[in-house]
């Protein structure tokens, strides 16, 4: 049986719930060597704080002072460590890349704490490993004491400039790749380091304040808010007990980690108890998790990356990638982006990645990544694939999952198709609108009010909303199947009485409700939409506002409904603190859900 913390890395990690985690055969005679290294680097913002990193270099054989190769950097998702990205150094190094794989800052056998990818931290220390690349000695040795020098790496190629058109010491031809916390990090170096050449940040986030207390109305730009969000319970629970136990696992390497917030930078712990009592976090927290969040920094990133987000992913949702996605895009960073099947809370498709194995020629996200580097680093003509794909679940295919894709040119993509609330049902028309209305009541202290399936373990709970605590609005039984393949938008004006008078003692007086979108099959079996919720904490019910749901592909077949959940209370979030009366009339073309529609 799996041990919790087992069962938690596999789902925190890249290697994560997002793929299968399948070890790779081992050659008869490789054709690359790997050493253990362990690197001495200075970060914070005064770059006075020694850490300690470990990491291991994969070379291949073939790979000389006069036959140089480009590198690839990567590190662990959280609570993993270097070993997680065994099988892609293993992988790229057959293919002619030096690969550097190391455990982040509190992970995995390195020093220093937890300080969730923060530029000044993480991205720092990234960048020291950068010069080690590019042939600068001091930084790697060959014991932990650090008192044996590494040799001088003198076969990654060089470039002649950085992406600032400037010439610097020690600048190699270097790309990142990674999951999850190891995606972040490589916006984080970026931002810090112009001689990066390429990034592949895969199911992360865009500001990580949403990630972890998420407001889906109100959005100042991407997905980041005016107004906080309602806290996530489970998956806070688990990051902050995975955390603390690899901080203890490993306090011989840095006892210090453990003073005052347990391997975590010290606004953490404070930050948790906050949003578990206040059910969301506060200015100061806010503020603390922008700052190591790209959504702080869109400026600095100008080179090509390549956005992979997880259509099964509680944690870093969709909407995450389309907000890094269309701000690099604004600024004009060569930036594609793919929608896979798997993420934080689901696995891979077959034939789309192994992070044990990668095999470009047989999966299609391994064949991307592949191609993207080969494209950028090698300065092979090979294509870097369509501007955005998409996973269709509903596509049968066998071998490589490349035929269950969609392409298109850009994104957004297909036609948004107005449903209106018309009494209990959704139409599609305009004229005719029912009038109706619904009433419930959400729960006292942010108490729970469905069953969804918990986020984390995935307990496999039945989708019910107890009696009195929602209202819902379904379709006819549908004629065709219907394929959504985008971010659904809810635009609602509800009344709350209660809540108007509350709501002007601030953030924690506010309306906290929950829309989430069902699949009803013919035997009247609701199913959330990968179990994807959109929290809303409403900034004013005095005023209409728009919800902005979680992306989704979906096929919606013949014989099915849709269903549309407006709810005060959620397994996985911690909702309003005063219960609240609410009702929500119909009759007008204002209230209305709006789904992309694809053929």
């Amino acid at each position: 049986m799996r041990s919790a913390r087992s069962y938690l890395l596999a789902l925190l990690g890249v290697g994560l719930a997002a793929t299968a985690l399948v070890q790779p055969a081992q050659a008869a005679d490789p054709v690359y060597t790997v050493q253990a290294l362990h690197f001495k680097v200075l970060v914070g913002p005064a770059n006075d704080v020694p850490c300690s990193i470990v990491g291991d270099l994969y070379l291949p054989k073939s790979a000389s002072s006069t036959k140089k190769v480009p590198a690839i950097l990567t590190t662990n998702g959280f609570g993993g460590s270097k070993s997680d990205q065994a099988g892609l150094g293993k992988t790229f190094a057959s293919r002619g890349y030096a690969v550097l794989s190391y455990s982040g800052l509190g992970f995995g056998g390195s020093g220093c704490k937890i300080t969730l990818d923060d530029p000044d931290w993480d991205g720092k220390a990234a960048s020291q490993l950068v010069s080690y690349l590019g042939g600068k000695t001091g930084i790697a040795f060959t014991d932990a004491a650090h008192t044996t020098p590494a040799k001088k790496l003198g076969v990654v190629r060089l470039d002649a400039t950085n992406h600032l058109g400037v010439k610097v010491a020690n600048d190699p031809r270097v790309g990142m790749v990674g999951g999850s916390y190891g995606g972040q990090i490589q916006f984080a170096a970026a931002s810090v380091d112009p001689r990066i050449d390429t990034i592949i940040p895969i199911i992360t986030w865009s500001d990580l304040s949403y990630s972890l207390s998420p407001n889906n109305t109100s959005q100042i730009s991407g997905v980041q808010t005016s107004t906080p969000g309602a806290a996530k319970l489970i998956w806070a629970l688990g990051f902050t007990g995975l955390g603390i136990v690899n901080g203890l696992q490993n306090a011989q390497v840095d006892p210090s980690r453990l003073i005052p917030c347990p391997n975590y930078a010290t606004f953490v712990c404070p930050a948790v108890a906050t949003a578990g009592v206040l059910g969301t976090v506060d200015a100061s927290t806010t503020a603390n998790l922008r700052h190591a969040s790209v959504s702080s920094y869109f400026k600095k990133i100008k080179i090509p990356t390549l956005i992979i987000q997880g259509l099964s992913d509680t944690l870093f949702n969709i909407n995450e990638g389309v907000a890094n996605y269309q701000a690099l895009q604004k600024q004009g960073t060569p930036t594609k982006m793919i929608w896979y099947n798997g993420g934080h809370s689901g696995p891979s498709a077959p034939g789309e990645l192994t992070i044990g194995n990668p095999n470009p020629a047989s999966e299609h996200l391994s064949k991307s990544v592949a191609n993207w580097f080969d494209h950028y680093l090698k300065g092979s003509s090979v294509s870097t694939g369509p501007e955005f794909s998409y996973f269709r679940n509903w596509v049968k295919y066998t071998g490589i999952a490349t035929p269950a894709y969609g392409t298109a040119t850009s994104y957004p993509v297909g036609t948004a198709t107005k449903y209106y609330l018309s009494g209990t049902k959704l139409t599609t028309s305009s004229t005719g609108i029912a009038s109706g209305t619904q009433s419930f009541l959400t729960p006292p202290a942010g108490l729970p009010t469905s069953t969804d399936p918990t986020d984390v373990t995935a307990l496999p709970l039945p989708e019910i909303d107890l009696p009195g605590t929602s209202a819902s609005w379904s379709t006819p039984t549908l004629t065709n199947a219907t394929n959504v393949v985008g971010q659904p938008k809810l635009t609602i004006k509800v009344n709350a009485a209660l809540a108007q008078a509350t709501q002007t003692a601030g953030t924690y007086g506010s309306l906290v409700l929950f829309v989430k979108i069902a699949d009803v099959d013919a035997t009247g079996k609701a199913t959330i939409i990968r179990n994807l919720v959109a929290p809303v904490r409403v900034p004013d019910v005095s005023k209409p506002f728009t919800v902005t749901l979680p992306g989704i592909v979906h096929q919606f077949a013949k014989g099915h409904t849709l269903k549309l959940i407006v709810a005060g209370g959620s397994t996985n979030y911690r909702g309003g603190l005063i219960p609240n009366p609410v009702t929500i009339t119909t009759g007008t073309t204002g209230q209305v859900l709006t789904l992309p529609i694809v053929k």
